[in-house]
């Protein structure tokens, strides 16, 4: 007597969150092709050690490198003749190389002025620091502050603002920020307010 229509069997209920939503969230989502795209381009382009999207223009992509500004993007730019607006995936790997050759021979190429390491400390020559030269040769210049024991380098060692900021109002920091004022009992008030009525 086990007559059991198809199909009128109820679903097993699934709790919230269960393992095929999650699995729909962890799939990265396909990235739509754009019809105005070439074949042959390229979504990252990698150049000196760091990633760019290929979406950007050559102008704002080589300002994703560390120690290329917009300034020194133009020259850039101007010194390879490749145009500032073209998509910087849409390059071909000659003319990538010949942008990342550029970056790393910057300062032969410009004038003195616009490189952002000049008579340097040691060797006295001026210099255009790219990618992880610029994090290295900062930590390096700390650390001999810190070694001479000079002004700046006590204020980068115990962690104060080094560049003559204001301290009292700004960059306050730890548990307790802001007024502290004493704790008085609740019988005690009335008391204050009573002697201060005598006087």
């Amino acid at each position: 007597m086990e007559d059991i229509a198809v199909g009128t069997e109820k679903p097993e209920k699934k709790p919230k969150g269960s393992s095929e939503k999650v699995e729909k969230e962890k799939a990265p989502a396909a990235m739509p092709k754009r019809k105005d795209l070439p074949d042959n381009f390229k979504f990252i382009v990698r150049m000196v050690n760091t990633d760019i999207n290929g979406e950007l223009s050559v102008l704002l992509g080589l300002t994703r490198i560390r120690g290329i500004g917009l300034r020194a993007a133009q020259a850039v730019t101007k010194l390879t003749g490749i145009p500032p607006n073209t998509m910087i995936g849409s390059l071909d790997d000659a003319q990538i190389a010949k942008l990342e050759e550029t970056v790393t021979g910057l300062v032969e190429l410009v004038p003195s002025w616009m490189v952002n390491r000049q008579h340097d400390w040691e060797s006295g020559d001026d210099m255009h620091l790219v990618g992880a030269d610029v994090e290295i040769f900062r930590r390096d210049d700390i650390n001999r502050m810190k070694m001479i024991r000079c002004y700046k380098g006590i204020r980068h060692e115990k962690g104060y603002k080094v560049r003559g900021q204001r301290t009292k109002s700004n960059g306050r920091t730890g548990l307790q920020v802001g007024v502290i004022r004493q704790k008085v009992a609740p019988g005690e008030a009335g008391e204050k307010k009573a002697e201060k009525k005598k006087e």
